[in-house]
């Protein structure tokens, strides 16, 4: 079958209407302007962070969600060049000025046009992967897309965003070779963290209460435990002799996580804080064990632009076993089960993605 098709005057869409609903509905299929590029959608991953957004309503509907996207250009408007109709391609929604005080100092996702969505599919600007199409504005187009190699599929490119993320955090947590770095929470974003550190040289001791995520964990490398046991501080203590891990990755979001990284870390300790995405989560620990402890507690959140060309080589290498994190594969028209086993995982569930142009 071609790739290149008709585009429709109607596409499909899962729109989040507020209060924690999405409904799937008939939208204008996206019109696109000089400089960009419409891409017809075939695989959008389910990120935690539109998770939150849908569970928590923390923006107003309507919008579609989904930015994990891969797929086929659909059409370019005047003035583009780099892309042609037919070519495979991921998209990056957030793509920064490169010139503002933010920028100058590396950090992209505080420039303001950085926090300007630039791929869209209806209403205010959101993603749009969770439907049949979607608009690349111009200065995604110039900086923000990137070509899929013959023989890689869409389910595996479109990881090619959240393991910039990744890359991007532990780029910052610089971990060393011999070093001891605790991974709490072993979903798909913290076995990556878990692959990325282990490639780095350092042990890895993870934790997860599902017991298929610890058993893939160990498969990765680590030695993984169950967080709700004592054995896990006991063998960071035994691993350090007694000192504590020298990092700390949060892969998850969960009541106490903090203060354990707090209690297992050692002093002078860097402890990454990369699920904690949502504003409305509190958290309270003791001054002295960063100030007195000379810890460093810091946060990570979203792509590096500078890291793009390389989490897409990451990706299309091959060399992490991206496509075996995927557990369901889920169509537009069953969006809802699909982000319901992201929000409440049972015992084999990892990724998620959603393919739009299937019919359920």
């Amino acid at each position: 079958m071609s790739l290149e098709q008709p585009i429709p005057e109607t596409m499909r869409a899962a729109v989040y209407t507020g209060e924690s609903r999405i409904s799937v509905e008939s939208v204008p299929t996206p019109r696109i302007g000089r400089g960009e590029i419409l891409i017809r959608v075939e695989s959008c991953g389910i990120c935690h962070t539109d998770l939150k957004k849908i569970e928590y309503n923390l923006l107003p509907g309507p919008r579609i969600y989904g930015h994990e996207t891969a797929g086929v250009v659909a059409a370019v408007g005047a003035g583009v060049s780099k892309y042609q109709p037919g070519e495979r391609v991921i998209v990056f929604h957030h793509i920064p000025c490169g010139d503002c005080f933010y920028c100058r100092r590396r950090l992209y996702a505080q420039c303001p046009v950085y926090k300007r969505v630039g791929v869209t599919s209806a209403f205010e600007p959101a993603g749009g992967g969770f439907s049949q199409y979607v608009r690349a504005m111009d200065w995604i187009v110039e900086r923000g897309v990137e070509k899929i190699p013959d023989g890689i599929s869409f389910d595996q490119a479109c990881w090619v965003e959240p393991v910039n993320t990744i890359l991007k955090g532990v780029e910052l947590l610089a971990p060393q070779r011999g070093d001891v770095v605790a991974v709490l929470g072993q979903g798909p974003i913290g076995l990556i963290f878990t692959m990325l550190v282990k490639r780095a040289g350092a042990a890895v001791l993870a934790t997860d209460t599902i017991e298929f995520r610890r058993n893939l964990s160990e498969r990765f490398g680590a030695a993984a435990f169950d967080p709700r046991l004592t054995e896990f501080e006991e063998s960071v203590k035994t691993a350090t002799d007694g000192r504590g891990a020298d990092a700390v990755i949060l892969a998850t979001s969960a009541k106490g996580l903090v203060e354990q990284a707090l209690r297992i870390s050692r002093p002078g300790a860097k402890i990454l804080l990369f699920a904690q995405t949502s504003a409305t989560e509190r958290i309270e620990f003791s001054g002295a064990d960063v100030c007195v402890g000379e810890r460093m507690l810091f946060g990570s959140y979203s792509a590096d632009v500078d890291l793009q060309s390389e989490s897409a080589r990451v990706v299309f290498s091959g060399e992490l076993p991206l496509e075996e994190l995927i557990s369901d594969r889920v169509s537009l028209g069953d969006i809802t089960r699909g982000i319901a086993i992201a929000q409440r995982p049972g015992e084999r569930s990892l990724k998620v993605v959603v393919h739009p142009q299937e019919h359920s």
